[in-house]
């Protein structure tokens, strides 16, 4: 496929609505997800509110950028999990539910302050939509789930464990202004590898769109640069926007962090991240930040942790099945 411009792709029959809900979701990633990035930097009086959104946007369109050129495997990843088969328009119509199910779930998380994974509602709605369509549980991309499985307990165990080990150095003869520069540079590692992940996977459904609407059954190639920056610029924007209210919950009301911890967090969040990334593992920014702030805080506040844990736990099964149901209610009525 060659695009030369946005203009030229959106002429594509049926593509439109299909562009407006991605773009709608990556929004919301920016504005829900991202802000865990900078929740520990916030938490500990690094960076003011508005500066850590500032920074937090920046660094997120330079990793959606950078990733997508040089580091492409999580979007490929992605791609597995889509099998949209059949008649052109119908698997268009059934892309869109999938997308409106992570806008419904992440908002409707968002409302009660709790941090969910648009990463884990994209992959679980694409795989509900792609059943609403008949497709065997077989043929739904089952050895991309398998990547998505394994990378769930790794990023979590792993962000878990190195936040611990991070907090237990001493860091002797560092003072405060070392720390709050350290977190800075952490919060901005923490949101260029948010962009670095999730910027792929939203591509991926671009992407994914493109195919369909054109009748091809791969997207064979890399993204057009355009494409790319209006994804991550859009990721950029949606993180400008704020998140105030997730930061809270998990920078504060979860934990108590103090600089030296709120640096270990952001340590382990950013080593974690990266790995995943180059192994082309699909992971949540939101599960390996939570993790890494519970393994490097004190006092954890469980009534706040169990809360999120659940959304974790809810997010596969509720995005799957938000996905079949609009896609179902989508084709009864068209």
């Amino acid at each position: 496929m060659s695009f030369s411009s946005l203009a030229d792709t959106l002429l594509v029959p049926g593509l439109l609505p299909v562009a407006l809900l991605t773009l709608g979701v990556i929004l919301v990633n920016g504005w829900t997800d991202a802000p865990n990035a900078i929740a520990t930097a916030v938490a500990s009086k690094a960076l003011s509110f508005s500066a850590a959104a500032t920074l937090a946007a920046a660094c997120n369109l330079l990793g959606a950028l950078l990733s997508a050129i040089y580091f492409p495997a999580v979007t490929r990843t992605v791609l597995e999990l889509a099998q949209f088969g059949g008649d052109r328009q119908t698997a268009l119509w059934t892309l869109c539910a999938a997308m409106a199910s992570i806008v419904i779930w992440s908002t409707a998380a968002w409302l009660f302050g709790i941090p969910t994974s648009e990463s884990h509602g994209l992959l679980a709605g694409l795989t509900g939509a792609s059943l609403a369509l008949g497709r065997n549980i077989t043929n739904v991309g089952l050895w991309a789930w398998s990547r998505v499985l394994l990378s769930l307990p790794l990023s979590v165990g792993l962000g878990w464990l190195l936040a611990k080990a991070f907090a237990a150095c001493p860091f002797r003869g560092r003072n405060a202004t070392f720390y709050r520069c350290a977190q800075r540079a952490g919060a901005a590692s923490m949101a260029f590898l948010h962009g670095a992940q999730d910027g792929q996977k939203f591509l991926s459904i671009f992407l994914l769109g493109l195919a369909l609407a054109t009748g091809q059954n791969s997207t064979a190639g890399p993204a057009p640069f355009w494409l790319t920056a209006l994804c991550a610029g859009t990721m950029a924007l949606g993180t400008a926007l704020g998140g105030r209210r997730i930061i809270d919950t998990v920078g504060r009301d979860m934990v108590a962090l103090d600089l030296r911890r709120g640096l270990a967090a952001d340590l382990a969040g950013a080593s974690t991240l990266l790995l995943c990334t180059l192994l082309g593992l699909p992971v949540s920014t939101t599960h390996t930040k939570t993790a890494a702030i519970l393994g490097a805080g004190r006092h954890p506040n469980w009534k706040v942790a169990q809360s999120v844990i659940l959304a974790w736990l809810l997010t596969f099964p509720a995005c799957g099945f938000l996905g079949f149901l609009c896609s179902k209610l989508l084709l009864f009525f068209l």
